[in-house]
Order: C-alpha cells, then structure tokens, then sequence
C-alpha cells in the first residue's frame, strides 16, 4: 500500500494564526480516491527545517505533498529548500514567466520584477500547471519518494491537486479501490453510552468503528475496505437499529440541510419565536432558507408555561402566514420549554438544562438542536417528542390546533 503524506508550510500555519483548510480538504479528497493519508507535517519558514523535513519525510513516504512557499516573497522557501535537499541548483524556467506575463497582462497589468521568484525551480523539478495563479508547481523525486510542490492559495491548491496531480499519480501507479465510509449522526445520547453498546461488536477484518463528539451531536463512522463493503453494510445494518430513535441522519449532507430539502418538497416555511436561544434557531434556519421574512426574539417569562408557549409558536406562525411555528423559552431560569405548532396540532415538552459546567452558548445550542429534531420527527412521521438519555423531561403537551 502506498504511503501518502502532507507536509504543510508557513509560520502562519505552524502557529495558529490561520486554519490549515488545504490539509483538511485534501485528506478528505484522497481518502475519496483510495489514498489515505499516514502522517500531516506542518514547518515553519525556516530553510534549514524545510531542508530537513524534505530530507527525513522522504524516506518514509512514497508520495508526499508540500503545500505553501511557492509565492514571490522571501519567506517563500519551498522550491530553494527542495533544491537544496536535492542537491542541484535553482534553474530559471523561461516558459513559466511566460506564463506569468500572460497571466498579468490578461489582468491590464505589468508583471512585478519580483514574480520572477517563482520561476526559479530545482533544475530536476518537471514543472506543473497552475491555470488559476502565478505559482508554479512542481514534482522531484527525492530517496525514491515523489515530492509534489504546490500552492498555499486554496483555489489554486485544489485545482492543481484534481486536475494535475491525481491524473500524474492515476499513470504512475495502480490505485486502491477508495475505502468504504459509512457515516450516522445521533442526538440524544453520550458517547460512552454508544461505545458501551457497540464496541464489543466484532467487526470486519480491517474495519474500525470510530465517534466524534460534537456538541450536541454524536457522530458515528465505520471505516474499511472496499472488499468488505458487504459484511460492512450488514453491521451498519445493525448499529443503526442500536442508535435506533436517536439517528437523526446519515450520510454528510448535514441535519438542516435535510430539514431544509424536506420543507422545500413540502412546500413549507417556519416562524419563529425565541426567548433562551436568542435568535440562534433563526440564524439557522435562515441559512438554509427555511425561515418566513421575519422572526421574533422575545423578553423572559419566568411564569411561562407549555400552554402558553404552544400560544406563542401559533401566533408567531398565523402573523406570518406560515403553516408551521416554532417557540423556545425559559422556566424559572432551570428548565428549557419547546414548542411545535403544525396544521394540525402542537406539541410541546419542559426538560432540564444540561450540567452546569457547561457554557451559555452550548446550552443555546442544544435548545436549537432539540427544537430541529421535533421539526424533522414531524416531517418524518415520527413521534414528535423523543428520548434523550442526559436530558430529564418533566412535562409533555398535545393539543390540537
């Protein structure tokens, strides 16, 4: 199996200053393509580091991806440190100013004396296209590893990587069939909860069975190869009868992005009324175009009570002309109300806040997120009220409307 690495460049990526997306897109994008990434590397803009990690990554990898340093600036060090791990000099490559010429007078344009930098490559480099920038990629082989250079721009880094390098690599070896990912998300249970329950199962050789917390959602993934796809979906089978009630969706579209394609086949649009969650459900909501023109943000209630509320998520959605109302309030600063008002009927629960070790915002989060899962039962014809094992429910109301 081919070891594929990533080594990432820029002090700014080294020390947090801004997010490594291009490393999280091109994991998932090799993963897609059969090549799992082993190992991510991130250096600074030090020559010496850059040489070293060339030098020591090299021999461990088969193919390895450098991104970032390509630009026209000092601390743009890639293709001097690769030259150098190489031990041959930097060539000027007349065809690539070419290019870059063009590039700027497309732009109206006269091509700074400084882009010239990116023209000087290591004289065994084959040179690879950027038809969306100034920076020239490039390729080398290095103790037997195949280096790829590329961009730190992300539009730039993507197509590069899709439209030159995984056709080079596509030549150049046989490629795995890409490995089996089957993905839940689940609401209402704790992740050791779920691990209890599933962990003991045995699963295919070279299969994993992994969760990923992200408050308030639990996300469940099981990983393998392409050969065990059947014995695979027959235990996927059953892990989505264990999560059971609390599954709110599979695949990676993403819950509100679900809701949201539901309402539209549908037809139909929500109101909203929000006291606890402060305009938060709206936000949502409204980001997937879900939302009628207008929602309401209202005072605290401390003598609010579900009835009440259930008036509330009515009112909102007959003000609005809209079939469907949503409300979220407070009770006596200890308990979360929630309230659905449909065509038909309203349905409403009080449950206890979390734990009090936790924020404001997660708590408003979880306000939300229970608020979207009674939308998505009802859309789906399923009870409207769930279970949620670390939340206590202490009062339920139906009522027709």
């Amino acid at each position: 199996m081919l070891v594929v690495e990533m080594l990432s460049t820029g002090d700014e990526v080294l020390h947090g200053q801004i997010i490594d997306t291009n490393a999280a897109w091109l994991a998932d994008y090799f993963f897609q393509q059969g090549l799992p990434l082993s190992t991510r590397t991130t250096v600074g803009d030090n020559l010496d580091s850059l040489v070293n990690a060339f030098l020591e990554r090299s021999q461990h990898a088969d193919i390895l991806i450098v991104n970032g340093g390509l630009g026209p600036t000092s601390d743009d060090l890639s293709a001097l440190a690769a030259a150098k791990a190489a031990n041959v000099p930097l060539v000027e490559h007349k065809q690539w100013i070419e290019v870059m010429e063009r590039y700027f007078i497309r732009r109206g344009r006269v091509m700074p004396e400084t882009n010239r930098k990116q023209a000087l490559l290591p004289a065994s480099a084959e040179l690879i296209d950027n038809p969306v920038g100034t920076a020239c990629g490039f390729s080398l082989i290095l103790n037997d590893c195949l280096l790829f250079f590329t961009p730190g721009v992300p539009s730039e880094f993507k197509v590069m990587v899709t439209d030159q390098i995984v056709p080079r690599l596509r030549e150049r070896y046989t490629l795995p069939e890409p490995p089996i990912c089957l993905r839940l998300t689940s609401f209402g249970r704790s992740e050791s909860s779920l691990a209890k329950q599933f962990d003991q199962i045995a699963l295919p050789e070279d299969c994993v069975l992994g969760y990923r917390s992200s408050m308030p959602i639990i996300e469940l993934k099981l990983t393998g190869p392409a050969s065990q796809k059947a014995l695979m979906e027959k235990h996927w089978y059953s892990i989505k009868q264990g999560v059971g009630d609390n599954l709110i969706f599979e695949g990676t579209e993403g819950f509100i992005k679900k809701i949201s394609k539901q309402l539209q086949e549908k037809q139909l649009k929500v109101a909203v009324s929000e006291q606890f969650s402060a305009g938060l459900l709206s936000w949502t909501l409204s980001s997937a175009d879900a939302l009628k023109s207008m929602s309401q943000v209202i005072e605290q209630d401390p003598e609010q009570t579900l009835a009440t509320l259930i008036s509330r998520a009515k009112n909102i959605a007959e003000s609005q002309f809209a079939p469907i109302g949503l409300a979220i309030g407070e009770f006596d600063g200890q308990f979360l109300n929630l309230a659905l008002c449909t065509t038909e009927k309203c349905y409403a629960q009080r449950v206890h806040y979390l734990p009090s070790n936790h924020s404001n915002r997660e708590k408003q989060e979880v306000s939300v997120m229970l608020m979207l899962d009674m939308l998505s039962r009802w859309l789906n014809g399923r009870e409207v009220i769930g279970y949620y094992e670390w939340l206590v429910q202490t009062e339920t109301l139906v009522l027709d409307r």
